[in-house]
């Protein structure tokens, strides 16, 4: 039986899981990796498809190597980590890691790939000031996260973005019924995770093998125990053992 909730947080509601089609839209390789693999390796043995859209190819993220190393380096570690969770659909777009902007080049792509997949449920990283933890978020992520919200309007919409319908065929959607934000310290919606659903999203995290060690001693030194301690913390306000969080955000 799960512990009751703390007294000083509120219960979280469950994850509607009434879809069948979901695309992760996050700034970076490993934003996923962080928690939310979880959910999706649950998602993903319920028999639904989850596509990965990554806006930079993270090229900016390792300090001892150049970009043009990385960038391919991180490709091959971010398939890895989506093979873990069973992911088979990955598109990296172009964007430059560090410095992404608020821009309508940003929202088109991310509709254009919202009009390719069809999704019902779309997924986000945090795009809040601060992580639930308390530490200060990045440009790259608010930047993203709001960048997504918006894109799911212009994906419906048939006269923001025509060339993506004239010139690219890609017919408006507006199928999006919620979008979920992965590490939000607001959140109000959770996903139970079982242990096999553990076991994939840490070795979806530890594929991200040289990243982690660029990044130095650390939570990251140890992907198993920073993940498992995230979902035990999470579990009570769900009433499960082990859980997800996520800000739920109705479309």
């Amino acid at each position: 039986m799960a512990d009751a909730p703390p007294a000083d947080l509120p219960p979280l509601d469950p994850v509607p899981e009434d879809w069948d089609v979901g695309l992760a839209v996050v700034a970076h390789p490993d934003d996923m990796e962080y928690g939310a693999s979880a959910a999706v390796a649950r998602w993903t043995d319920q028999g639904k498809t989850v596509a990965y859209l990554l806006v930079t190819a993270g090229e900016a993220g390792i300090d001892a190597m150049a970009p043009e190393e990385v960038a391919p380096l991180r490709a091959r570690e971010q398939r890895a980590a989506c093979g873990a969770v069973g992911v088979t659909d990955l598109q990296i777009l172009d964007h430059p890691d560090g410095m992404l902007e608020p821009s309508l080049a940003l929202r088109s792509d991310i509709a254009a790939a919202i009009r390719r997949v069809r999704p019902e449920m779309v997924i986000t990283l945090n795009h809040r000031e601060t992580f639930a933890t308390g530490g200060l978020n990045m440009a790259d992520h608010v930047v993203t996260g709001r960048a997504v919200v918006d894109a799911v309007r212009d994906a419906a919409n048939r006269w923001v973005f025509r060339s993506l319908a004239e010139d690219d065929g890609l017919e408006p959607w507006g199928g999006v019924r919620w979008v979920a934000v992965a590490n939000s310290p607001q959140p109000t919606h959770g996903v139970p995770v079982s242990e096999g659903d553990i076991d994939r999203a840490v070795s979806s995290l530890a594929a991200h093998e040289v990243y982690l060690q660029g990044l130095g001693p650390g939570p990251m030194s140890d992907p198993g125990g920073f993940l498992r301690q995230l979902f035990s913390a999470a579990g009570p306000r769900l009433g499960s053992p082990t859980a997800m969080t996520f800000e739920l955000l109705a479309m």
